[in-house]
């Protein structure tokens, strides 16, 4: 997409997902291609698909793990792997009410039951999950090389501290809340990322594209 240009997907009120059409507003980020892996990592863990290199057995969730996405915007995450992992109980959450909205509208769509919360990152989410995912907000109001966003709401793109402000967040509230974390974040700073994430105690598994994959407990 060029710099300038409104996003096809906006004009056509779907986006490609896994496969799947998703409904996509002015209210959520787009789904972009590199956050599938999230999904293609929950199913390597709960050996559904093995992918090569993965450092971790083949199969450690339960039969029914519970799973939350933070930051869910149009819910292409957890709505993907409840089809999934149909087993599963999913959950997912956002501080804004118009993408919950957008997230439901597209759980409904494929009928999947899904648990969502508004709410700013864990702070009104209750419970443990095995595994929790997050694409948050995490680019860098400063990066000259980010262009073509500027239709997409600024509260699911942009985070403080170099754009890290609300991973860190989430890598102080996930712990002894969850077994695995998978993280989405640009890879120029995963480095950043897993230095936080192991002075909390966590241990990378795998770096795979965009996404982080922790072992919580250590």
């Amino acid at each position: 997409m060029s710099e300038g240009s409104f996003p096809k997907a906006y004009k056509d009120g779907f986006k490609e997902f896994y496969g799947r059409e998703f409904l996509v507003t002015r209210d959520v980020l787009i789904p972009r291609p590199e956050t599938e892996t999230i999904v293609e990592i929950v199913l390597s863990l709960a050996g559904v698909q093995y992918l090569p290199g993965v450092i971790v057995p083949r199969r450690v969730l339960p039969d029914r793990p519970r799973i939350l996405d933070v930051g869910t915007g149009s819910g292409c995450v957890a709505v993907t792997l409840k089809l999934e992992l149909p087993e599963a109980s999913v959950a997912a959450s956002d501080v804004s009410k118009p993408a919950l909205d957008v997230a439901i509208t597209n759980a409904r769509k494929y009928g999947v039951d899904i648990d969502f919360f508004e709410s700013n990152l864990l702070e009104d989410i209750h419970g443990d999950f095995d595994v929790v995912v997050a694409n948050l907000p995490y680019v860098d109001k400063n990066w000259s090389w980010i262009s073509g966003v500027e239709y997409e709401p600024n509260l699911a793109l942009y985070a403080e501290d170099g754009g890290l402000g609300l991973i860190y967040r989430l890598l102080g509230q996930v712990k002894d809340r969850a077994k695995y974390l998978v993280i989405e974040a640009d890879p120029v700073q995963h480095d950043k990322v897993k230095e936080r994430a192991k002075s909390q105690g966590m241990r990378c598994l795998e770096t795979r594209g965009y996404q982080i994959l922790f072992s919580v407990l250590g």
